[in-house]
């Protein structure tokens, strides 16, 4: 779904690693990239990691994904450990990120995967699993789930 150049990457490392060929390839790297982000956060001990499929419901991304932490250090620690890890696998850097100053909510956005890490009394309050319900909810390997 994101057809955003990577501006802070050069074009040709974009165009050769990160050109799928149709729309299922689109989606399936998409589905890579998000679980790519939920194992990030887990490996930093992110609690109740959810994806969501939001493809047919939505225009914004093919892909959310959901991680609590618990303190404004370890959402910091989440966010840049995604980061990091698309980053390296995918050759991909968030279009933006936002947030992070703050480290109660971080919100960031690779086009097709939109990665929301937050504390838990915001993941409370704006319960986007509620908003997103009729989205289908993407089964997690144990480990990536409770960040254990």
């Amino acid at each position: 779904m994101s057809d955003y150049p990577q501006a802070n990457l050069p074009s040709s490392v974009f165009v050769a690693a990160n050109t799928p060929t149709s729309a299922q390839d689109s989606l399936e790297e998409s589905k890579e990239i998000a679980l790519s982000a939920a194992s990030a956060a887990s490996d930093r001990k992110a609690g109740d990691i959810v994806m969501l499929k939001v493809a047919e419901v939505s225009y914004l991304a093919d892909y959310f994904v959901l991680a609590t932490g618990y303190s404004r250090v370890q959402v910091r620690a989440i966010a840049q450990a995604v980061e990091d890890q698309v980053e390296e696998k995918f050759f991909r850097r968030p279009i933006r990120t936002e947030g992070k100053a703050d480290g109660t909510w971080v919100l960031q956005d690779y086009g097709d995967v939109m990665v929301h890490i937050m504390m838990a009394k915001e993941r409370e309050f704006y319960n986007l699993e509620a908003f997103w319900g009729h989205a289908e909810k993407i089964e997690l390997p144990n480990d990536e789930r409770s960040g254990e």
